[in-house]
């Protein structure tokens, strides 16, 4: 997959950051143009085809700790090479981070206009002269050459819904790399899935009701589109902006961003086993395929292009002719829930762009 912020948005963020006037506090960090095209015309010696020089100068231009946010644990970055953007992850697998490995992947940048560059991946450990170590149960201290880094990852094991339907099953918190927090939750009864919008922390976004449907709540910032259920006044996600997708933004859901920190035990393989019994024997408790490069895809909700799109879940929602045991069933298009001839791959973790 392929992934792509409009304007390398996230790379200028990273890249042309200008410090706030001194004494200033709490207000907006600016990026400027100037910084961008500087930054674009510079030339640079990197060796892009050396996995592990691209590696050493990653690493060299982290400080000493950094915050894992998503919840699959992707570090990612980008820099700008001779004019050409590059992206990439660092990824700390919760299968295999405690025996010392570390994903790493990068890869041009994508863009509709160009071919599609293959990613550059490795799977790093010690034969590599690279050292990972466990600090505690959300740290580890990632060695190359003389650099180390500790990479926080994202602790929420205290982020739990209020409530949940008799019929729910909690799987566990999520962090987006657009910086929402979701629950996932698992209808057992209907066999499906919703990623339910976390409040109890303050949203990165402000939402707007969507004219004459005033369930329907879509964020300012990220696109997300939410419906205001009546029964536990909550919001779940019930579409995406179909640009985000099918350019693989920050913003293209969080389907790639599973608890995997928080899954207890074999709750997520036994629901989606229920879900779809050809599973059984075939996935990890990840919701993985041997050898961890496909994984299940969880994604209840549309790819909207315009708002009206998403007037048929109130329709659904509201109409005399929803039977009241499947009211859930109005949030949940199970098309999307099914293993295509496509899934989820991942030679370096989810590939994005900038």
């Amino acid at each position: 997959m392929s992934r792509c912020r409009s304007a390398f948005s996230a790379m200028v963020t990273a890249l042309v950051l200008a410090a706030p006037a001194a004494g200033a506090q709490n207000v907006p960090r600016l990026n400027t143009n100037q910084a961008y095209v500087e930054e674009a015309a510079r030339t640079s010696s990197l060796d892009v085809k050396d996995p592990m020089a691209v590696f050493g100068f990653v690493l060299d231009s982290l400080p000493d700790r950094v915050k894992v946010y998503p919840t699959e644990n992707y570090y990612y970055f980008s820099f700008l090479h001779n004019g050409v953007p590059y992206a990439g992850n660092i990824r700390l697998d919760a299968s295999n981070r405690d025996d010392g490995k570390v994903s790493f992947g990068y890869y041009e940048d994508y863009a509709k206009w160009k071919p599609e560059a293959p990613v550059t991946f490795r799977l790093l450990d010690a034969a590599d002269g690279v050292r990972l170590e466990k600090v505690d149960r959300f740290a580890y201290r990632l060695s190359y050459r003389q650099k180390a880094v500790v990479f926080e990852l994202n602790d929420l094991t205290q982020a739990r819904p209020s409530r949940l339907g008799s019929d729910e099953t909690f799987i566990g918190p999520i962090f987006d790399e657009s910086g929402i927090r979701f629950f996932l939750i698992y209808n057992a009864r209907l066999k499906i899935f919703h990623y339910v919008l976390d409040e109890s922390a303050p949203a990165a976004d402000a939402l707007f009701a969507v004219e004459g449907r005033d369930r329907i709540l879509i964020g300012k910032r990220t696109g997300f589109a939410f419906y205001r259920e009546h029964r536990l006044d909550r919001k779940i996600l019930i579409g995406v902006y179909l640009r985000n997708a099918e350019l693989n933004t920050y913003f293209d859901g969080p389907f790639d961003q599973l608890p995997d920190n928080f899954i207890e035990g074999e709750t997520l393989r036994e629901a989606l086993v229920a879900l779809d019994p050809s599973l059984k024997g075939k996935i990890d408790r990840f919701g993985a395929w041997p050898g961890g490069e496909e994984r299940y895809m969880i994604a209840p909700y549309i790819m909207y292009e315009k708002a009206s799109d998403l007037a048929f879940f109130d329709q659904c929602a509201t109409s005399r002719k929803t039977p009241a045991g499947e009211y859930y069933r109005c949030f949940s298009v199970d098309e999307s829930l099914v293993r295509t001839d496509t899934p989820r791959r991942r030679p370096a973790g989810t590939r994005k762009s900038r």
